[in-house]
């Protein structure tokens, strides 16, 4: 098959005394999100999308929160790890659609940034990747900044 489109959703709780870390981009909050690793929800989206687009399984059985080798682990490196996955079984990504659901902080100012981390890492241009953020109107966990949501859709190509 030529092309391979994959969805990924992630989610995470934002509690205090935790670094916020969206795209690869350490942002400036009072809160963090919970999580084994650094919990950065976006990259974690787009790592389940990747995977799920070649029927791969998800980002728990490649990076399974029981191995202590992942413990505050970079989720670069997981979407580093993602995409060599990925161009070893014969793909690359053409492009990367995501939208994040928060209500605090605002990510505009970080976007252009985490859009060039997430291209180099994954092998394409900035351009390529489509970083949104959505609030959820103060509705739910999410509106209470309880926690946040990221989803992402991959499309990948055969070599």
């Amino acid at each position: 098959m030529a092309y391979r489109i994959g969805s990924g959703v992630d989610y995470h709780r934002l509690v205090e005394g935790r670094d916020l870390w969206i795209g690869g981009v350490k942002i400036p909050h009072t809160k963090g999100a919970l999580g084994h690793s650094d919990a950065d929800v976006l990259l974690h989206a787009i790592c389940d999308a990747m995977l799920g687009a070649l029927a791969l399984g998800d980002i728990g059985l490649h990076f399974p929160d029981s191995d202590d080798t992942f413990k505050d682990i970079d989720s670069k490196i997981l979407l580093k790890k993602t995409t060599e996955l990925v161009e070893a079984n014969g793909y690359k990504v053409i492009n990367i659609d995501s939208t994040l659901c928060l209500e605090n902080p605002k990510i505009k100012p970080y976007v252009q940034q985490m859009q060039g981390i997430i291209a180099e890492t994954v092998h394409v241009k900035a351009s390529d990747v489509s970083v949104k953020a959505t609030t959820t109107e103060k509705l739910g966990p999410i509106g209470r900044e309880e926690g946040l949501k990221a989803y992402a859709t991959v499309l990948l190509e055969s070599k």
